[in-house]
């Protein structure tokens, strides 16, 4: 099983700034691409941002120019670097990806367990 584990949220207050992280460890063959995805109370779980193992990044409108994904392909880690936060981005966030873990196996997707950040105002 491909198992992935996120750090880093917590409570914030408006304006600051919190750095996630993301492991993939377990049995993996190949990862492509990682990223992050958020849910707020009531509301469905969205898109953050996205990143391949090329370095192609695709963020949501609402926080491009505030967030930043990077990842290390050596390491299979994924990390959103998170500026200005707002309390509209008060969620769990989830770490996500998708890969084999063995070279006969098709792609599957990956969830981590999730990770909470409050930002308050």
């Amino acid at each position: 099983q491909v198992q992935l584990v996120e750090s880093g949220g917590g409570l914030v207050q408006a304006g600051g700034s919190l750095t996630l992280s993301c492991a993939a460890s377990g049995r993996i063959f190949s990862i492509n691409t990682m990223g992050w995805y958020r849910q707020a109370p009531g509301k469905q779980r969205e898109l953050v941002a996205t990143i391949t193992t090329g370095g192609s990044t695709n963020y949501a409108d609402s926080v491009k120019g505030r967030f930043t994904i990077s990842r290390d392909n050596a390491k299979n880690t994924v990390s959103l670097q998170m500026n200005s936060l707002r309390p509209e981005d008060t969620a769990v966030y989830y770490c996500n990806a998708d890969g084999r873990r063995y070279f006969y196996e098709s792609t599957s997707e990956f969830w981590g367990q999730g990770t909470q950040v409050t930002v308050s105002s």
